[in-house]
């Protein structure tokens, strides 16, 4: 296979191109890895898998002359893990909510990422589903809160599915188009926080308009004459 330097994430385990070689713990199984990592990422509280950079070094390796598999093959099977991974997200929250909301924090579990999440929701609403799948942490936690907050489930399986496509498919397609830069392959993680940071800006934007009209809106509290 082409030798390509990808930044390591921490231990050798966390490192996309070695979880992609041949050489690898997968061997040859590397297309159903990825499936799994996807999917336990995306909706199994296991948070501190590489996502963003497994997909766009999946997509630099399959579309070398010897790559693992065929791009295609890639495009298709990652939206497919990451689709499946939230629903079973959402239903835990959906499921388990109580339970969850005094839940201790545990080794992957942790109340912090679940208040970042809430608040995320509460801020951006359904299309946190979508924005969330490009932040780290976040998004494993997304469907979570979206099962616990009693979100409708066509509302959540279409921008589910829209999320699925637009990260995995887009990200893993990304790497097959710039995978040969080493900037961006050395930086794809702060490279789409920037992104969702940038996206972020004008809902925040109208957030604020919105409560300043409403606060012109109030009435004065009423004076008591003595």
């Amino acid at each position: 296979m082409t030798d390509v330097t990808v930044l390591a994430l921490g231990p050798q385990w966390f490192d996309p191109m070695y979880l992609l070689s041949g050489s690898g713990p997968f061997g040859a199984a590397i297309l159903p890895a990825i499936f799994a990592i996807i999917f336990i990422e995306s909706g199994l509280f296991f948070p501190f898998l590489p996502g963003d950079s497994l997909l766009f070094t999946a997509g630099l390796l399959a579309s070398q002359p010897d790559g693992f598999a065929p791009l295609w093959q890639v495009l298709l099977i990652t939206p497919i893990a990451a689709i499946l991974g939230d629903q079973v997200g959402y239903w835990i929250g959906h499921r388990f909510h109580p339970a969850l909301r005094n839940r201790k924090d545990g080794r992957f579990f942790k109340q912090e990422h679940l208040h970042r999440s809430e608040v995320f929701f509460e801020k951006y609403g359904a299309i946190t589903i979508i924005l969330c799948r490009f932040v780290p942490f976040v998004r494993t936690y997304a469907p979570l809160v979206a099962g616990m907050s009693g979100m409708r489930y066509h509302t959540f399986i279409l921008f589910n599915v829209l999320g699925g496509v637009l990260w995995a498919s887009g990200i893993v397609y990304l790497g097959s188009l710039f995978g040969g830069v080493e900037f961006v392959r050395n930086n794809i993680d702060a490279i789409f926080l920037g992104i969702v940071a940038f996206s972020i800006v004008p809902m925040l934007f109208g957030l604020i308009q919105k409560a300043r009209s409403e606060r012109k809106q109030s009435p004065a509290p009423a004076t008591i004459e003595e």
